[in-house]
């Protein structure tokens, strides 16, 4: 039982760390609205890839099945939202730029918002399927496992994954903590822009991928 759980927060990390759009977007909340909201964005990605873990580790073929074979609508829905929110952030007025606090502006519904646009986007990755169970059988770990063993090891990546974007969320703290106000001027069309090139790339690998 506690080496399933071990090996799901060792896949959790692994799965976690690579910075896309969520990355992007929990790293603009945190320096814009703080802590908090960089743990709300993550754990909207925490919670889309225990949805894809628990495909995995149960064989629940029938669903994997239907998300890959609709990958491509998928993969163009996960760009399209992406662009939309890269072009919201670029034509965002420069008085509203102001890094206020989460918990000063209505913390419950924005912190909802925050997790459903982030598990929106983790969902549109089916390909994730792919990824967990590759790491899966890495470890050792075969689909259609045991209820019980499988819920830990479930609970082992959602730990894994989260515990990537704490530490993100605190780096990005502590960073602007030290740093000047003035130099967060421009955050929005900076990030604005990076989210523009993930989402431009997720629609060309819709087509040509």
């Amino acid at each position: 039982m506690e080496s399933y759980f071990i090996k799901g927060i060792f896949i959790g990390l692994l799965f976690g760390m690579p910075f896309g759009a969520v990355g992007t977007m929990t790293v603009h909340r945190t320096l814009h609205y703080g802590f908090k909201a960089g743990l709300m964005t993550g754990l909207g990605s925490s919670t889309a890839d225990c949805f894809y873990a628990c495909i995995g580790v149960f064989g629940l073929t029938f669903i994997s099945d239907f998300l890959l074979k609709h990958q491509m609508i998928i993969y163009l829905i996960g760009s399209i939202l992406i662009l939309a929110m890269g072009i919201q952030l670029l034509i965002r007025k420069e008085k509203e730029q102001q890094h206020i606090p989460l918990q000063s502006q209505k913390q419950v519904t924005d912190g909802i918002k925050m997790f459903l646009s982030s598990f929106v986007i983790g969902i549109t990755n089916p390909a994730a399927i792919l990824t967990f169970l590759f790491a899966f059988s890495y470890f050792g770990i075969s689909g259609g496992e045991n209820m019980f063993l499988g819920i830990w090891l479930v609970c082992g990546v959602f730990i894994g994954t989260y515990l990537w974007w704490i530490t993100l969320s605190t780096a990005v703290s502590i960073i602007k903590k030290k740093t000047e106000n003035h130099s967060f001027r421009y955050l929005n069309k900076i990030f604005g822009t990076i989210l523009l090139f993930f989402g431009i790339v997720v629609f060309i690998k819709t087509f040509h991928g």
